[in-house]
């Protein structure tokens, strides 16, 4: 077919030539006519008869008509084979592609991807442009391409080398020389931990805690009368510091156990008990508080025992000492057991090469800005080291002792405050010593590159699950619609998306009005640490959700109001402070802003707060009870209306208050009167031993002797959140 259409528009095409040229010749001739038109009438038909037609020419056009003709028969038939050979356009996908991606494999828009997945399962509306696609929706984007698809495996990154910097080999035993033991105090809140360390220093600790308790982990370096240095860690006694507690167990050499004699062995001490054990680490017992009446230190051994902790009294190896902290009494006792014991563990340390230490505490000065308290575990430390701790690093630009005083070298065993750190690490992590600062930077990019790398994995592991959970939706829903004419199934399925769009609006709003986020600042990483580990234990989030938007050490900054005004949060502060220009900012865009210096009052802040964002609960408190005695029925117009003959057990009936109806200890209605007469007169108020005649507003409730009428209000009652963090 065409190839006929072709010859006759090839035929068509000569014979427009043809006249073109016929009517050209015929101009000519009439042109020459009209010049001699005075001749006679036979010279003139003759001439015009007598023309010579320029066949020349038309053989020509004829001839170059013909080559055009069979060059575009033999072009076509070999385009037509070319595009009846042509294939599909294969696009390369892969597991957890982004809408991104694949409207970039396509050589497509997003806008593309988005029109081919509208009426489908899918959530049009949640989907982002960064939002992964499970393997069925690329299947049907690219089937409606009406593209091939060429499943690839996720491309591999180049495996790098392992650049991290790690701990040294074990030093030649001949090359250690002695240091000083490492000795962390341990034991329950208020037992007397950190006066037993202010009578050692001869200073005032524990008069300078907030609260009268310790709140972050201290290291102090004491010398005693003989000569003998130990350096102390004092660590926090209340249940919140339980990570600082562990973090001193596991950089000490020796644990003493503080019990005081009249409490005994509480929550606390049976925690740093299994820190100990848990860190391999020597315990001796010091029983405080030994000088008070009620003191009673051989129930404390006793009661250890149980907690395999055996004294030397009772065949053990655990030394138990008995002190004062408060008068002192007996303090040496406890200092000579501990070297004792550290003599017997033979403490040696290597002097020599990169520093090893770890990060005790950290925190953001002012002045000096990121600063960490870290315990010197092997090496010589001075300044213009330089560092890497976690994912930062320093060059020391100045080192102090507890003292604040400026020390020029910290050797093993010393406790000594760093600056010059880039950022702030972490508290407990290890600390290393590398050639210059482009290896620190080169260490620190491979610690964070591992991390990026875990993480990826994290996040397929969930892709992957995603995927299949959204698989086996897809598929329970083929199977649900699967005997359902399609136009039927298409209104179905438009229901059900409409249904599930105003739930899901639904949830959003009921979740907006039933959230609370917060941002925390601490004045040290510990603390931090420590206040993230109690909202880490909430287990509330049915009632009130709550969400963490940021956490940090430092002062309260503008950028915290900026973040609170945002997510509509409460700012949290612990041991900080608000400059006046931050405090007019926050008040003028309505932030709160809580600050607290003792831990347990700020989680009782928390607590609160979040109870103040449940609904309140209702509360049925009674104003009277009566007994029905007897039962009858009037005539109102053409209703019969039950009537209950009742008398005053207890308090009083007030008819415009609350009633219901009970049953054998069932209520079997609530509501309100519609009458309460004292004989015929209409009353509001019936007293204790009055009798009465009352009416419901439920016509069809039936009455029976020996039923009980309460009357109640109803009062409204701030809820409270079943959330305990566990003190």
């Amino acid at each position: 077919m065409n190839q006929k259409l072709l010859k006759l528009e090839n035929l068509l095409r000569f014979h427009t030539i043809y006249r073109q040229l016929h009517s050209l010749c015929q101009r000519r001739a009439l042109r020459q006519w009209s010049h001699g038109f005075s001749s006679a009438y036979p010279v003139w038909t003759a001439q015009l008869y007598a023309w010579p037609w320029p066949t020349e020419m038309l053989i020509g056009a004829a001839l170059s008509q013909y080559r055009f003709l069979v060059t575009k028969k033999e072009e076509r038939p070999r385009k037509s084979q070319l595009s009846s050979t042509k294939s599909k356009k294969v696009v390369e996908v892969w597991i957890g592609m982004t809408v991104e991606e694949l409207a970039r494999a396509m050589e497509k828009n997003t806008d593309y991807i988005y029109e081919a997945l509208l009426n489908t399962a899918i959530d049009i509306d949640s989907l982002e442009a960064d939002s992964h696609l499970d393997e069925v929706w690329i299947k049907e984007v690219i089937m409606k391409a009406g593209m091939k698809l060429k499943w690839s495996k996720l491309k591999q990154d180049k495996v790098k080398k392992n650049k991290d910097a790690v701990r040294r080999p074990q030093a030649d035993p001949a090359l250690l020389i002695p240091r000083s033991p490492i000795v962390t105090i341990m034991g329950h809140v208020d037992h007397g931990k950190t006066t037993l360390l202010d009578k050692l220093r001869k200073t005032q600790v524990a008069a300078m805690e907030v609260g009268g308790i310790t709140q972050h982990i201290g290291a102090f370096l004491v010398s005693l009368p003989s000569g003998e240095k130990i350096t102390f860690l004092d660590t926090p006694g209340h249940a919140a510091f339980s990570a600082m507690r562990a973090r001193g167990a596991q950089v000490t050499d020796i644990v003493i156990l503080v019990v005081a004699a009249d409490d005994g062995v509480m929550k606390q001490t049976v925690e740093s008990i299994q820190h100990a054990k848990d860190a391999q680490v020597p315990i001796v017992l010091a029983i405080n508080k030994c000088d008070k009446a009620e003191a009673d230190p051989e129930r404390v051994k006793k009661e250890l025992l149980a907690y395999d902790v055996v004294c030397e009294d009772y065949g053990g190896d655990v030394q138990a000492v008995p002190i004062s902290a408060l008068t002192g009494n007996n303090l040496m006792a406890l200092a000579e057991a501990t070297i004792a014991l550290a003599e017997i563990l033979e403490l040696k340390a290597d002097p020599n090469g990169p520093v090893e230490g770890t990060v005790i505490e950290s925190f953001t000065d002012k002045g000096r800005g990121p600063v960490t308290t870290a315990i010197i575990q092997r090496g010589t430390l001075r300044k213009g080291c330089v560092l890497v701790a976690g994912n930062c690093w320093a060059k020391v630009r100045l080192m102090f002792d507890e003292n604040g005083k400026t020390i020029h070298e910290a050797h093993p065993s010393m406790p000594v405050g760093i600056t010059g750190w880039r950022d702030l690490p972490s508290a407990g992590e290890e600390i290393l010593e590398v050639e210059s600062e482009p290896r620190a930077r080169e260490v620190v990019d491979w610690r964070k590159y591992e991390q990026e790398q875990e993480k990826g994995k994290e996040d397929m592991k969930i892709i992957e699950e995603k995927r299949k959970e959204h698989q086996e939706a897809y598929q329970k829903a083929r199977e649900k619609y699967s005997n359902v004419q399609w136009k039927k199934r298409s209104l179905l399925q438009y229901l059900e998306r409409k249904e599930q769009t105003s739930l899901k609006r639904k949830q959003e709003m009921e979740r907006d009005s039933n959230v609370l986020p917060v941002i925390i600042k601490g004045d040290v990483d510990g603390s931090v640490e420590a206040i993230l580990n109690i909202i880490d234990t909430y287990d509330a989030s049915h009632e009130c959700e709550l969400e963490l938007v940021h956490f940090g050490v430092g002062d309260i900054s503008a950028n915290d109001v900026n973040l609170a005004e945002t997510f509509n949060g409460v700012i949290y502060g612990f041991n900080v402070n608000v400059g006046k220009v931050i405090q007019e900012s926050a008040a003028k865009k309505g932030v709160k802003m809580k600050l607290h210096k003792i831990i347990y009052r700020l989680v009782e802040d928390l607590q609160e707060e979040l109870s103040s964002r449940l609904p309140c609960a209702v509360e049925e408190h009674p104003v009277g009870e009566a007994s029905i005695l007897a039962t009858f029925s009037i005539t109102e117009g053409k209703k019969k209306v039950p009537v209950a003959g009742c008398r005053v057990q207890k308090g009083q009936l007030e008819k415009q208050k609350k009633f219901k109806l009970t049953r054998d200890g069932h209520v079997i209605w609530k509501g309100s009167l519609t009458s309460l007469k004292h004989h015929k007169d209409d009353i509001s108020i019936v007293k204790t031993g009055m009798d009465c005649g009352l009416s419901l507003d439920e016509e069809n409730m039936e009455f029976k002797v020996g039923d009980r009428i309460v009357c109640y209000e109803e009062k409204q009652i701030q809820a409270k959140t079943s959330w305990d963090p566990g003190f």
